[in-house]
């Protein structure tokens, strides 16, 4: 069954984005689309420049170009479904539940993952005993980590919870303590970085300074161990921008270990094969949600909770440890 069609949207090219591609500047005006789904739309005959039907995403604009997207009927989705997983409660009462999260799973679907999601399996375990205020996509939802991030996440069991919990997120109170192994080991103990960060202008599914809505973003870290060309950090996020973590450490030139979209195949450059091939196949950012401390979401008691590092991180630090003591 199809749902209300979206007006068409119209935008006008602003002299600074001229000569450059249709796609490109599509997705620099119009930050909800992706520039994949602007090029399907283009491909679909739903973009028009100047009253003339665009044909290829490669197109130039020019300024003043008025450029016109008729989005396709909305189908409405089906609800998200209870699913069998088995979680790793760390906590769980009348109001909170606090999960630890393994590398792999999506917290809620999105395009491409509809199935298997932490949502999925909170809902097999709680049922209508979750928040809903987030959306009946996300019941429970407070915050999220990357699919790739392992770690604690708070979940809130009904709307009172919830939004006392999005309170203290949104005023900075919930501290987040994340370990990152991270490539070439930091000449200070410790440091901060304050950058604002944004939707990459090039790559709109990165986070960096090259962007054209910067938000605030501070990060902190200290060095917990050096591994001879690779460090162990403690990571403490103040703000909560998405790939914060990931997207920060990439700017001080310490991405994690793994993250091939913030560092690239930068184990190419490992000199040492054994470890070369450890990295190389370490299938994901080496980076941990360990530690969350936050008060109560009904009687504000502050509460803490650790998440030991899991088995693929312990197997890489000690992979990296070795090499470090026989090169020694």
């Amino acid at each position: 069954m199809s749902g209300s069609a979206s007006p068409p949207t119209t935008v006008t090219v602003p002299d600074d984005l001229a000569g450059q591609r249709l796609d490109r500047v599509l997705a620099s005006l119009l930050t909800d689309l992706s520039r994949s789904k602007i090029q399907r739309l283009i491909s679909a005959d739903r973009v028009v420049v100047d009253e003339a039907p665009a044909t290829k995403a490669s197109l130039r604009v020019e300024g003043g170009q008025q450029i016109t997207v008729s989005l396709p009927d909305e189908t409405p989705v089906e609800k998200p479904r209870p699913q069998f997983l088995d979680l790793d409660i760390v906590h769980e009462d009348d109001d909170l539940v606090v999960v630890n999260k393994p590398a792999g799973l999506v917290v809620h679907r999105g395009a491409g993952q509809h199935e298997a999601t932490l949502v999925n399996g909170l809902l097999h375990r709680y049922g209508e005993t979750l928040s809903r205020r987030g959306g009946d996509e996300r019941p429970g939802i407070v915050h999220r980590l990357d699919k790739g991030t392992s770690g604690l996440m708070a979940v809130a069991r009904n709307d009172a919870a919830h939004a006392a919990l999005a309170d203290q997120f949104a005023e900075r109170t919930v501290e987040k303590e994340y370990n990152a192994v991270v490539y070439g080991c930091p000449r200070e103990w410790s440091g901060e970085v304050d950058l604002a960060i944004g939707r990459d202008r090039a790559d709109r599914t990165k986070i960096s300074p090259n962007t054209d809505r910067p938000r605030q973003a501070f990060t902190r870290w200290e060095l917990a161990e050096d591994l001879g060309g690779f460090a162990l950090l403690r990571v403490w996020p103040k703000t909560g921008r998405t790939h914060q973590v990931r997207a920060h450490l990439a700017a001080i030139h310490h991405p994690c270990v793994g993250d091939l979209k913030y560092v690239g195949a930068q184990w190419k450059s490992v000199p040492d094969g054994r470890l070369r091939k450890a990295i190389r196949g370490f299938g994901r950012p080496a980076l941990h949600a360990r530690r969350l401390r936050l008060d109560h979401p009904l009687d504000g008691a502050r509460l803490e909770f650790v998440a030991p590092l899991p088995a693929d991180l312990e197997e890489l630090l000690g992979t990296l440890r070795r090499a470090r003591d026989e090169s020694c």
